[in-house]
């Protein structure tokens, strides 16, 4: 196992260890001379890195997706952690463990598997049970289904992603669907079980996450609609109108045509898919945004694209505001008569001891005036 991780990292240590390379540039700098900037990562996080000398020893000798060994300092920059590299190689696959540099579900992908099939034994409707078990069964699809991720880099991006983001969708359908009387929770439960599915072949994830081809040109929306077409070949007796209406959920699912949905969610069924992916999507968002953000010092996150917000680190939030609102210990009050007795000094009244209340030296001035005052007192009546 490779150490330390991303997220053991302290700032002003000299490290050595491992990385797989999310991101290469090349740069250059007001020199002249060339420069690295890289994203190197592993399965706690990602981490910022530079290399600024010796760099033409080793610009050729990896690439995004390698696997590479590096000894650098880390420091902190702009309020981030930062690698400076001196030195650098790339590491042959049979040097690392895959595991080591993937993030991935922190449940078993067999047991989520499990779980699925058990959802699908569970829907009544003898036809869309059929459609699912057909694309379940598929050798590939269960390869697949339970590895990959449901997004590049937005929500669920980690391996087994897609098939915990699916039985989150289910457990919030089996929730959120018996409340409303009108949703036919097998058509609700067929569209959260199907609406992803493309993403299988959309993304490449058996190194770094990427876009496939397919996925550049096509999209998973389309492709699990093809794929849907290819079981329902071997289904001559599947409704014609049901096959359109579980067509419209996946076709309607990102619930705008902005967000790439070629039509809107025009059923219950639908604009309640919908409504359920997003959140569950936003709040693994969230959950990945804080657990992951990099700003050492503050209580927020950086700003993130597809929330369109900074999160507040609400543990750090509250531990802060937790020690600044922690009240000294109370001085013991003294008894006047008690402390003029041992001739102890009486203890000042608490607002005699703010700033403002405090005793000031006296100024010449005021020397004077109290002198004349005393002289030049009233007398009292006798």
């Amino acid at each position: 196992m490779k150490s330390p991780f991303v997220k053991e990292l302290e700032p002003n240590k000299v490290i050595t260890t491992s990385f797989l390379v999310h991101s290469k540039e090349i740069r250059q700098k007001k020199s002249g001379e060339l420069y690295l900037s890289l994203l190197l990562g592993d399965r706690t996080g990602e981490l910022d890195a530079k290399m600024w000398d010796n760099v033409a020893e080793v610009i050729d000798s990896f690439d995004r997706d390698d696997f590479v060994k590096v000894k650098g300092l880390i420091q902190v920059f702009h309020n981030r952690p930062q690698l400076t590299v001196h030195k650098m190689r790339r590491m042959d696959d049979s040097e690392i463990e895959f595991g080591d540099y993937f993030p991935s579900s922190r449940r078993d992908p067999d047991q989520m598997w499990s779980d699925l099939r058990g959802v699908v034994e569970g829907i009544g409707n003898p036809h869309l049970k059929s459609l699912l078990n057909a694309m379940l069964d598929d050798p590939d699809i269960a390869i697949r289904y339970r590895r990959a991720p449901a997004a590049k880099t937005i929500h669920h991006a980690y391996l087994g992603g897609l098939i915990e983001h699916v039985l989150s969708l289910c457990t919030l359908a089996k929730a959120v669907g018996p409340h409303y009387p009108q949703v036919d929770c097998d058509l609700l439960l067929t569209g959260v079980v199907l609406h992803d599915i493309g993403k299988i072949y959309e993304l490449n994830y058996e190194r770094g996450f990427s876009y496939s081809n397919e996925g550049q040109l096509i999209g998973h929306i389309n492709i699990a609609m093809r794929m849907v077409a290819d079981k329902l070949r071997g289904l001559a007796d599947f409704p014609p109108l049901l096959r359109t209406l579980v067509e419209h959920m996946i076709l309607s699912h990102h619930g705008q045509l902005e967000f790439g949905s070629p039509k809107v969610p025009q059923f219950p069924e639908a604009v309640l898919l919908h409504y359920l992916d997003d959140m569950d999507s936003k709040m693994e968002c969230m959950r990945a945004l804080i657990e992951n953000d990099r700003q050492v010092d503050g209580c927020f996150t950086t700003f993130n694209a597809a929330l369109e917000r900074s999160a507040l680190k609400k543990d750090r939030y509250l531990n802060q505001a937790a020690e600044t609102r922690a009240p000294r210990p109370p001085a013991r009050p003294v008894d006047p008569e008690l402390a003029a007795e041992s001739g102890k000094p009486v203890a000042p009244p608490a607002a005699a001891m703010h700033p403002l209340f405090a005793p000031k030296p006296d100024s010449a001035f005021a020397d004077k005036l109290k002198q004349a005052l005393h002289s030049n007192g009233p007398k009292q009546e006798s």
